[in-house]
């Protein structure tokens, strides 16, 4: 299956519950485990395999974690449990607001010229395949970049916190 990254936009009330108890965010990201009959909540974000690409096609690094649009993917402050691949991270309202502001600076066509798959495969880009034609830019990333901007700009206008997670 591989490393995905999804994303849930937090009222009021369940940014304070993580807050309270960060044992809270996995019931909020994948559901009641141990019920087998409840249903996993649908992520309001799923970036899928391209998380690491756009993270790339954002920053032009590999793992640094810049403000602003740098910070959509990768950035916020770990809470709670080791899910696997590193704890969930949350990021506050106000940082939403900033990433979501920097997001808009931005176009399809900017990330568009950024993608260069030699550059990728030097910096180790997962899930590293570029060098196969993985990850049309105009059918996986300009819809994963689009997808993310919806996200955040929703986010900043209800004034939410957000968590991310690698599963």
């Amino acid at each position: 299956m591989g490393m995905e990254l999804i994303g849930r936009r937090l009222s009021a009330n369940e940014l304070q519950a993580v807050l309270n108890d960060p044992t809270t965010v996995d019931t909020l990201l994948y559901g009641d485990l141990d019920d087998d009959d409840a249903e996993m909540p649908e992520p309001e974000l799923d970036l899928n395999k391209s998380w690491h690409a756009l993270h790339y096609l954002l920053t032009g690094t590999a793992w640094e974690i810049g403000d602003g649009a740098g910070a959509a993917i990768l950035g916020g402050e770990e809470i709670g449990e080791d899910g696997g691949y590193g704890p969930a991270r949350l990021l506050d309202a106000e940082t939403v607001r900033e990433i979501s502001t920097a997001l808009d600076t931005l176009d399809v066509d900017t990330l568009r010229a950024r993608f260069d798959v030699n550059a990728m495969m030097a910096a180790d880009i997962y899930p590293n395949v570029w060098d196969r034609g993985a990850g049309d830019f105009d059918s996986v990333f300009a819809p994963a970049f689009t997808d993310l901007c919806r996200f955040y700009r929703a986010a900043a206008a209800h004034d939410q916190a957000v968590l991310l997670a690698i599963t």
